[in-house]
């Protein structure tokens, strides 16, 4: 039996709890990555992640009305939509980093680490803490490239 949760917290102020109504969900975090990389379409969402075409409906329109995705038309026969990451979304570029550094630590794939942050100055990779192994350089997020790794299916690039 599954327990719903409220959607408030009238015992607590938590901007965490706040945080997480909108992007707390997995689909919409893994929607969220694929769109700062560079997806736009629905094909690519639903190819990319296996998705569900209606859960990914649901979730695309549900993450436009909250304002992390705009959806903007490309084709006026047939209608179809691009979405692309508003402000709100990319600032959550640096969030979803540390959540992939935090899960390369904690719960490391057999073959290594599928995405490697590259410090776009001089190629070094990044470590949690936004070092760089080469140049030793202190960075921001806007400072990084991402590669997958070789023996993985689709390259992610850097979209804006």
């Amino acid at each position: 039996m599954w327990v719903v949760l409220p959607q408030t917290y009238p015992t607590q102020d938590c901007s965490i709890a706040r945080a997480l109504e909108i992007v707390g969900e997995r689909w919409t975090l893994l929607i969220l990555r694929d769109a700062i990389f560079g997806a736009r379409r629905f094909e690519e969402f639903q190819g990319g992640l296996g998705i569900a075409r209606n859960v990914l409906t649901l979730r695309l329109e549900r993450m436009c009305a909250e304002g992390l995705l705009e959806r903007r038309p490309y084709s006026e026969r047939p209608a179809r939509f691009e979405y692309h990451p508003t402000a709100a979304a990319r600032e959550l570029g640096p969030v979803l980093f540390q959540l992939m550094k935090w899960g390369d630590r904690h719960d490391p794939s057999p073959g290594g680490a599928p995405m490697r942050a590259r410090h776009r100055g001089c190629g070094g990779e990044v470590d949690f803490e936004l070092a760089c192994d080469r140049c030793g350089a202190r960075l921001r997020y806007a400072d990084l490239d991402f590669e997958r790794r070789p023996d993985l299916p689709t390259s992610f690039r850097r979209g804006a």
